[in-house]
């Protein structure tokens, strides 16, 4: 699927498809790449969420911009939900490693296990949202769930996103054992700290992908997907 992205947003930012220019049908597009629909339908969407291409329902994809910007995940830019996340979750961290229960751990415990060993990503990133709500929730305030709540939408196709074309899950599971290596602790800094670098990470690799020419295009008679 990287490989189809790359080829694609490659041609856009070439100017090979300009603004306004409808994008070959899937089929057409599958033959030429060499790749099935489920792959090459993940590209796509990609290219929307970067903010390339919009899809028109019976049309087809239709190129809108030159060059990537800023990617939206559901109702939220993506520097928007970064700057709200830094601004709620990094506290909330720091008021949960003072609050939380024994219950809290426990249930944070389990769920990091669980995403430790699960293999399949959209399983994954579903954990991902309930893990970030569960340490709202370690805060004893509701308004800090209710906040987490209403982006869980957009923090679920951020990390899909970021797990599909920067491979973040690894290393989203050592950052996630590190907050709660801190809330055991009950260590309101490292809590802070441990955040931040989650958050900072996630920045990282969200510039690396949207940086161009970051992916490559797939050869010419590539093999099947």
């Amino acid at each position: 699927m990287e490989a189809v992205l790359g080829h694609l947003r490659g041609a856009i930012e070439r100017g090979d498809y300009a603004i306004g220019d409808k994008l070959p049908s899937e089929a057409e597009l599958c033959r030429t790449l060499e790749v099935s629909r489920p792959v090459l339908r993940e590209a796509l969407r990609a290219l929307q969420t970067m903010g390339l291409t919009v899809s028109r329902t019976g049309k087809g994809t239709f190129v809108v911009a030159g060059a990537v910007d800023d990617p939206t995940f559901g109702d939220y830019a993506a520097s928007d939900l970064l700057e709200v996340r830094r601004h709620v979750e990094i506290p909330v961290a720091g008021y949960a490693a003072q609050r939380r229960t024994a219950e809290d751990l426990d249930r944070l415990v389990h769920l990091l296990d669980r995403m430790e060993q699960e293999t399949d990503t959209t399983a994954w990133v579903a954990m991902d949202t309930v893990f970030h709500l569960a340490v709202a929730e370690a805060t004893q305030n509701s308004v800090f769930r209710r906040v987490i709540e209403e982006i869980r939408d957009a923090l679920a196709r951020q990390s899909a996103f970021l797990n599909e074309l920067g491979g973040r899950r690894e290393q989203s599971n050592r950052e996630h054992r590190a907050i709660v290596e801190a809330l055991v602790d009950g260590s309101e800094h490292d809590a802070v700290q441990a955040m931040t670098h989650h958050l900072d990470r996630v920045e990282t690799t969200l510039t690396d992908i949207m940086r161009p020419g970051r992916t490559d295009a797939p050869t010419e008679g590539g093999s099947k997907a």
